[in-house]
């Protein structure tokens, strides 16, 4: 048989009657329209092909729902509905069926106060934000300082970030934390953390023991100094200064590759974006790639999807008259042949914002 047929045929249970039956994700249809019975007989094979029971056209499987189900089973692949409305046409979601349906540990969560955009006076300082659906924040552990084993209890949504959070529990202590998901941790891995207070008494324990491993602790999750991570590894938040918490590379799906790097002094950091960077040897990074990688392809499907993640609607400048912005006025869409900036004049793509050069890059990301 061919992969495609395996991965049906593991789809597929026979019942305590001797029959095939599905399994809960799948639905059984009792009575067959005229459009599925010009397809019974191509059925007929592919179920032949399977060397299960004889095929049955009365107690049938959907076969175009066990074909998409087996796609969206893959990696990279989405989530989407039939269009019973004009806003699920479009709706496209990554495939999370790992995620806990539960609600989050409140004593880990605090209540978000929404402003509206509006600072201490009332004035609107932050455009296209209001409303949005009520939610609590997740205390993320960014620093991990608790060093020893942790286990994975469970990987939860947060609605306050593009990737996913995990739940850890100490071994020892039963302290209960949140820190951010690695692309493909699971439940019940075990992750450590190596802070530079605790680093020194495992690198003895390593030199006393040669039976450990110097790469068993470049797992995902496990979170430890620059200067203990071998070249080439993929991390993400990473820290900017020694003993603090992780700041770049916290977003979905992104992650930094180590260049360089050494017992003391500065270490050299690719980011996304192929900026070189230097950062202490002494700060933290944790190993592998955020979680949530194929945030960035999702597609809503309506405008109300985004009012209910908070965000208001934009207006183009060339719609307003010319009073309100640079780009308005005029008779028809026209920008009075200058480059696209902000309502007060700034250049909104492309132009140089910074005064003086950043000591610590040392490679500058690739422009347009």
């Amino acid at each position: 048989m061919c992969d495609f047929c395996d991965n049906i045929a593991s789809h597929v249970r026979p019942t305590t009657s001797g029959s095939i039956g599905p399994t809960k994700e799948f639905i059984l249809y009792d009575q067959l329209s005229d459009k599925r019975i010009s397809r019974l007989a191509t059925r007929q094979k592919i179920w032949n092909s399977l060397e299960l029971t004889k095929f049955n056209p009365d107690r049938h499987l959907n076969f175009s729902k066990i074909i998409r189900e087996y796609a969206t089973s893959a990696p990279g692949q989405f989530k989407t509905y039939k269009p019973v409305s004009p806003g699920r046409r479009w709706l496209r979601r990554p495939i999370n069926d790992h995620l806990f349906e539960g609600r989050p540990v409140k004593k880990l969560t605090i209540p978000l106060r929404k402003s509206g955009g509006r600072n201490e006076h009332g004035h609107i300082t932050v455009r296209h934000r209001g409303g949005g659906h009520k939610r609590r924040i997740r205390l993320v552990d960014f620093k991990r300082w608790d060093p020893g084993p942790q286990e994975v209890l469970r990987i939860e949504y947060d609605p306050n970030r593009s990737g996913h959070i995990a739940l850890l529990k100490h071994k020892e202590t039963r302290k209960l934390s949140y820190i951010l998901s690695p692309h493909g941790l699971e439940v019940g891995s075990i992750v450590q953390s190596f802070p530079t207070k605790t680093t020194s008494s495992y690198e003895e324990e390593i030199i006393q023991d040669p039976a450990i491993s110097r790469m068993a602790r470049i797992t995902k999750g496990n979170c430890l100094p620059l200067r203990m991570i071998p070249v080439g590894t993929l991390i993400h938040c990473v820290g900017l200064k020694p003993n603090g918490a992780g700041i770049l590379c916290r977003a979905a799906g992104t992650s930094a590759q180590v260049v360089q790097t050494g017992e003391k002094g500065y270490a050299q950091i690719r980011l996304k974006s192929g900026e070189v960077r230097l950062i202490h040897v002494e700060c933290c990074g944790t190993i592998g790639t955020v979680s949530n990688p194929d945030h960035q392809h999702r597609m809503l499907g309506k405008a109300g999807r985004s009012r209910w993640l908070g965000r208001r609607p934009t207006v183009r400048g060339v719609a307003m008259n010319s009073v309100d912005h640079p780009h308005g006025g005029g008779r028809g869409k026209s920008k009075s042949n200058r480059h696209p900036v902000s309502p007060w004049g700034v250049l909104a793509k492309g132009g140089k914002t910074r005064r003086k050069p950043n000591k610590w890059v040392v490679k500058q990301r690739a422009r347009r």
